[in-house]
């Protein structure tokens, strides 16, 4: 009897002295992000966007590429616009404060997209107004993160009140005018798809195929930056 007591007193003390480990061990790995081997910091990069963003699944690709250096955060809002006045503004959906909180060193922002919806080609005026204010909320954020505008994808298919035609000839110059005011880096996501129509759910929507070429083209420009900045 004096034995099993004195047992169930041992393991009684080991598992006080093992929980508080256990606990700081999940803190730990909660707290813990990534280190750079450069910099010994955290990269943590933001995906802002639409659906496309959202839903297509290339952060996730994205953070496979990148691996644990980085922490790749999806911030997409499904049918959100760079347009501040109608429809479904993207400054006005919670993504986009989580998206600040997330503090970002590196912001990619893909939209255009639904801005494109024929009825809303009434306010394209305010298209580059609105989009600088968005971008400069991400400017202005204590992390100071680096910026790059993704392109919108092509658009295979105007059955959702789409137009492909205004894509080419009004969001997306409108949106390179912007950057070059700007002086922020492009991807080029819209040229990467080619004619890749067979990419797409419904000819707006990437694949996994689509999102691949998403996550790589984000990669091969985050790559470059960084590679080149470590040389210099």
């Amino acid at each position: 009897m004096k034995k099993k007591t004195t047992l169930m007193a041992i393991a009684i003390a080991l598992v006080v002295l093992a929980s508080p480990l256990a606990v700081l061990k999940i803190v730990d790995s909660r707290n813990t992000n990534p280190k750079t081997p450069s910099s010994g910091k955290s990269i943590r990069v933001a995906c802002v966007g639409d659906s496309i963003t959202g839903d297509c699944g290339y952060p996730s690709d994205l953070q496979s590429l990148l691996g644990d250096n980085y922490t790749v955060g999806n911030f997409g809002a499904s049918g959100s616009t760079v347009l501040l006045n109608p429809w479904k503004p993207y400054m006005d959906q919670p993504e986009f404060q989580s998206a600040k909180a997330f503090e970002p060193n590196i912001v990619i922002i893909m939209l255009g997209t639904n801005d494109d919806l024929m009825s809303l080609h009434q306010y394209n005026e305010s298209f580059e107004h609105d989009y600088t204010q968005l971008i400069t909320s991400f400017q202005q954020l204590q992390s100071k993160p680096q910026i790059w505008i993704a392109l919108s994808p092509p658009i295979f298919s105007n059955s959702s009140d789409l137009s492909p035609t205004y894509l080419v000839n009004t969001i997306i110059p409108k949106t390179q005018d912007l950057t070059n005011k700007m002086n922020l880096p492009t991807i080029d996501v819209y040229s990467a798809f080619g004619n890749r129509a067979d990419y797409f759910k419904d000819g707006v929507h990437p694949n996994s195929q689509g999102a691949a070429l998403i996550a790589t083209e984000v990669y091969n420009a985050i790559n470059s930056h960084y590679n080149s900045s470590q040389t210099t």
